[in-house]
């Protein structure tokens, strides 16, 4: 029996391959820290979970509309009104099987043989995976410290190719917890546009981010033609329940419907029947509250860190990622990562994940678990280091 090119070319996930490590360990008995996986430990607000447990309690849970329920979507396009300032049409909004569905759908939509995306390095790497199953190439554009790990208008510039057909951005990014600036967001996705490239934006952690002025701004507030992609996931802390959205152009939607209907029929639907929990008041104070535990979490990541003498070229302004470089230790990123697991009992995620550019050099910490956990984490890797 032969399996496609495809399955054989895609590369592992090593964030899920260390949990997979990890979780060995634990069924052994030992204490493991996990600081590989982007997976916030509070959960969706109790409204959310309740609503869930009303909705799972009746049988009448037929399928969905392929785009989501009309009620989900409406609360969407609210939420944006009320944290963002910005009035879309709920026509334009898309409920989909997590952020993972809207980028497959995305890709599905926009990417034939030979199309190519452009993308930073280092980036969510099964970003580059929807791409090459519908037969596009990665433009995969080198970043650094200086550029926060992000593209900039004169990268992209440099790099553009006649047949770049979009451009995609994730800010804040996955795995450094960077975010573009919107004046650079904005000059980017204008210069993409007057090629006649789709701009797809992640912003998964958009509603984790700092935020330049009061509130996080979305890049539809600079291109109402960009596509976006978002999640229950990390703001609303719905990792497991695989709802996420996206807002595209109306011309899309009648696109997206008939990929959606044929991929997979539609959402979940007592997770959106749930979902509606996430926007009452007391649903995004407590989400509000969470995401400020966040950034005192970071603060006692990066002074720990920097106590240890591990180097963070970049502090974090969004997501819940901290990447470290490691290069003075002497191992690469999968040494360290490997070696931190056996001797120490910490899971972090080797850069290698990310992309090819310096990938040696880095690893991923993410910082979205207790506060006791990252005590005893940091305890960890500082008595690693020591040993080196």
């Amino acid at each position: 029996m032969q399996y496609s090119q495809r399955a054989q070319s895609v590369a592992p996930f090593y964030a899920m391959a260390f949990g997979e490590q990890a979780a060995s360990l634990e069924a052994q008995g030992r204490s493991v820290i996990r600081f590989n996986i982007g997976e916030p430990d509070f959960g969706a607000p109790p409204a959310v979970q309740a609503a869930m447990q009303q909705a799972i309690a009746t049988n009448d849970l037929p399928y969905t509309g392929a785009l989501g329920t009309p009620q989900l979507r409406a609360a969407i396009a609210d939420f944006y009104r009320t944290q963002h300032g910005l009035t879309i049409s709920p026509a334009r909004v898309i409920v989909t099987a997590g952020a993972s569905a809207a980028l497959l759908l995305v890709c599905a939509a926009l990417v034939d043989n030979g199309d190519e995306v452009m993308m930073g390095d280092p980036s969510y790497p099964c970003n580059r995976q929807f791409v090459t199953t519908f037969g596009g190439d990665i433009n995969l554009v080198p970043t650094n410290a200086d550029s926060h790990f992000q593209l900039t208008t004169s990268l992209i510039k440099q790099h553009w190719q006649p047949h770049t057909k979009a451009l995609m951005i994730a800010t804040p990014s996955n795995p450094t917890g960077t975010a573009v600036s919107l004046s650079e967001l904005a000059a980017m996705c204008e210069f993409a546009k007057a090629q006649g490239a789709w701009r797809i934006i992640d912003e998964i952690y958009l509603n984790l981010s700092d935020g330049e002025q009061g509130a996080p701004q979305t890049a539809l507030a600079h291109d109402d033609d960009a596509i976006i992609i978002n999640s229950f996931s990390k703001y609303f802390g719905m990792t497991g329940w695989r709802l996420g959205w996206m807002v595209v152009p109306q011309s899309m939607v009648e696109v997206i419907e008939r990929l959606a209907q044929n991929l997979y029929i539609c959402p979940s639907t007592p997770a959106q029947i749930a979902a509606l929990a996430c926007f009452t008041p007391d649903s995004l104070a407590i989400c509000e509250a969470r995401k400020a535990s966040l950034l005192k979490r970071r603060k006692r990541v990066l002074d720990g860190l920097y106590d240890i003498g591990l180097k963070v070229p970049v502090a974090p302004n969004g997501a819940f990622y901290v990447y470290i470089d490691i290069s003075d230790t002497g191992l690469t990123a999968m040494t360290f990562c490997q070696r931190l697991l056996d001797e120490q009992g910490v899971a972090l995620t080797p850069g290698n994940d990310f992309g090819v550019t310096d990938a040696d050099k880095y690893v991923r910490l993410s910082y979205a678990t207790a506060e006791s956990a990252l005590t005893e984490g940091l305890s960890r890797i500082g008595m690693f280091v020591n040993t080196l």
